[in-house]
């Protein structure tokens, strides 16, 4: 089968991520390759796994393998109860110490023999530096970060740095778990967390519309059942401070790029809109992005619709035919 080039954008969405994998897996298997990747929080993760050479059906056992639960590390502080939690975001800005999340995500990398960001380089002439990049949010600066090549501004070359800890900054989820710390050249520590806060869904990354596309820059986004429009979540009473701050960190990582999305010309027409509801015994689920709990049934419904999005997509993606109508100049 002829390969199509194209390149690819994951949006964020913590443990909804295997949703991603779901689309992906038919971009693959209709012969689909992505040149270059982009993707913020679980998004990141799915990019940097296919970056490196992970394929759908490695990444569905991956995911399917995966506890959750185990994402949620504690330390000490943790470990002592409500209390303990509140001194720890008191304290550390975070309930989860993020460690395990590294370590797991590194020991992926070091199966296909990659693990920093110089072997994703791209020859000259490329539009984008790097075959992978991921966004973070620099809470300290109050700013957004691309990675790797905005280490360069921390006195780092990107070429060294670990994916997995780029990665690892891009996931963080404000509160939920504790920021990454980075230090820039000056000695001043600056607190990394989820590239979510300011862009959960960064197509602009790949295509910022200012050069002409010579392939099509396809993104793979979280949508409500029904309509191709960003997933607000099931509104809900807020009972608890876990309910507040589930809440809390939904709207920080949804806000912006709804506002965007929905002004933007030709978006939603390379967008494969994948549902992050699921049937359980004939009544609908919102999975949110922090049910660390997630089971291997609700896991396969995800995938599935993943599956089914980008096989509705397919049907009548056509690259020309968007070029045509919302790239004139290009035509």
């Amino acid at each position: 089968m002829a390969k199509t080039m194209a390149d690819a954008v994951f949006e964020g969405g913590g443990v909804k991520g295997i949703g991603l994998v779901g689309a992906y897996s038919v971009f693959e298997e209709r012969g689909y390759e992505f040149a270059n990747l982009a993707g913020t929080s679980a998004g990141a993760i799915v990019a940097g796994l296919l970056a490196v050479g992970y394929s759908a059906e490695e990444l569905k056992r991956v995911m399917q393998a995966l506890d959750y639960r185990k994402f949620k590390d504690e330390g000490f502080l943790d470990k002592l109860g409500v209390l303990g939690k509140g001194l720890s975001i008191g304290f550390e800005y975070g309930i989860y110490e993020g460690r395990y999340f590294e370590t797991w995500f590194e020991g992926l990398l070091q199966a296909k023999g990659i693990t920093t960001f110089g072997a994703l380089r791209n020859p000259a002439g490329e539009r984008c530096p790097y075959r992978l990049q991921v966004v973070a949010s620099d809470v300290s600066a109050q700013r957004l970060l691309v990675l790797p090549q905005d280490l360069r501004g921390f006195g780092y070359d990107p070429d060294s740095f670990s994916i997995a800890r780029a990665v690892r900054m891009s996931m963080s989820i404000p509160v939920f778990f504790e920021p990454a710390k980075l230090q820039d050249s000056s000695g001043s520590s600056h607190y990394i967390v989820d590239g979510g806060v300011l862009s959960n869904y960064p197509i602009w990354l790949l295509d910022d519309d200012t050069k002409p596309l010579a392939r099509a820059v396809l993104g793979f986004k979280l949508v409500e059942p029904g309509e191709r429009e960003a997933a607000r979540g099931q509104p809900a009473p807020i009972r608890s401070v876990k309910d507040y701050l589930g809440a809390l960190a939904g709207t920080m990582m949804n806000a912006h790029d709804n506002f965007h999305i929905s002004r933007t010309r030709g978006e939603w027409q390379r967008t494969v809109g994948i549902k992050t509801v699921i049937d359980e015994g004939g009544k609908p689920r919102y999975i949110k992005a922090t049910d660390f709990d997630l089971t291997v049934e609700q896991g396969e419904k995800l995938f599935a619709n993943g599956v089914a999005a980008a096989t509705e997509f397919l049907q009548s993606w056509n690259f020309a035919d968007w070029r045509s109508a919302h790239r004139k100049s290009e035509g």
